[in-house]
């Protein structure tokens, strides 16, 4: 009887294990459902996936963050449906864990994240700003220009995020002879120093001419040339940049992104809508993962040079997921209206969030 007894508890011992295992595994998939978490998070790629409708989307209003620049409203423009804002970012292979602002703020306690770039870093900045500004509405706050440099101050977290317009990364310099776009000069670098988070971005003047070029000679070197292919100096400047990146970032104490190159959708054949010679009117994002375009060569001259560089750099890779929004951008409801068509930049709220929101996951 006494043996019996013993196996019973045995038994009973054993089912209590079972059961505790049980609930734990219930616990972890329900973790994966609410948190978002993955089991491997640094093998996910968080850049292949599809935009799906969430009404829980978009992460803030418009109208609760006054200092979004008039050509990024588009709802205040007169934009008519809605529909844009309420697409949400899923990876196919994990979850991206939500925007917190409160615990990005209280992450960056004390510290300073800088974008460097053109208006599409500008783009990004300010739908950062307002994610966090959102998550903290009744937090203090100061904005401030001095020269190309924008600041926006949370005082409560003392956290800076700072925009620095510097549209090629490397010098624009006036001499005798004009405006001297010098490849391989980086003085506007000094700006950088001292930044615990920066996250860089080059591409959308490369290709500029006419009145909207800012410069009148390119300088290789000692070599200076009236013009030459776009995409090599694109290379060379980013060689050069790379080169101060190497020269000058202490991986312990910065962190370094590039922020990849943001398309611009002009050419209805690319997502299979021959009849479409803007984004005007476009609803939708071009369903599932891949763009039938392909990629703009530009990101395969970005990676290139990124691969040479020996100091951590991490890209946002956002290509593809933005080729994929055809519908995001402000058409003729940006800053110039109905005179206008803009196809670049990108509404707010609207998919630069999602770039904000991968970075977040990535810090």
């Amino acid at each position: 009887m006494l043996f019996r007894r013993e196996r019973e508890g045995d038994y009973e011992m054993s089912e209590r294990v079972e059961r505790g295992f049980f609930l734990f595994f219930c616990f972890l998939v329900l973790a994966v459902e609410v948190r978002g978490w993955d089991w491997d998070r640094e093998k996910c790629d968080l850049f292949t996936g599809t935009w799906v409708v969430d009404e829980s989307y978009p992460l803030y209003e418009p109208s609760t963050c006054p200092f979004i620049e008039r050509e990024f409203r588009c709802e205040p423009n007169g934009r008519p449906d809605r529909i844009y804002t309420h697409y949400r970012w899923h990876p196919l292979a994990c979850n991206l864990l939500r925007f917190d602002g409160r615990d990005f703020l209280e992450k960056m306690r004390g510290k300073s994240i800088m974008f460097v770039g053109d208006s599409l870093s500008r783009n990004q900045w300010q739908s950062l700003t307002c994610l966090l500004h959102s998550s903290v509405p009744n937090s203090t706050y100061t904005l401030t220009r001095v020269g190309d440099v924008s600041t926006f101050t949370f005082t409560e977290y003392r956290v800076k995020v700072m925009l620095d317009r510097s549209v090629y990364l490397v010098d624009v310099v006036r001499e005798k002879i004009g405006r001297v776009l010098k490849l391989d000069s980086i003085e506007g670098s000094k700006l950088w120093q001292g930044i615990d988070m920066l996250i860089f971005n080059t591409w959308h003047w490369w290709y500029r001419r006419g009145p909207t070029q800012p410069w009148d000679y390119i300088q290789l070197g000692s070599e200076i040339l009236k013009d030459m292919d776009r995409m090599k100096a694109f290379e060379e400047a980013l060689k050069t940049w790379g080169k101060w990146v190497d020269a000058n970032v202490d991986p312990t104490k910065v962190k370094v992104f590039f922020q990849g190159i943001s398309p611009s959708h002009y050419n209805g054949s690319l997502w299979n809508e021959p009849s479409a010679r803007s984004c005007i009117g476009q609803k939708t994002p071009v369903p599932g993962s891949t763009y039938p375009g392909g990629l703009p060569p530009a990101v395969a001259v970005l990676k290139s040079v990124l691969g040479t560089i020996r100091k951590p750099v991490t890209l946002l890779d956002i290509t593809t997921l933005s080729l994929l929004r055809k519908d995001g951008h402000p058409s003729i409801y940006g800053l110039t209206g109905a005179a206008g068509m803009d196809c670049s930049h990108w509404c707010l709220a609207g998919v630069p969030d999602a770039w904000n929101e991968i970075l977040y996951n990535l810090i």
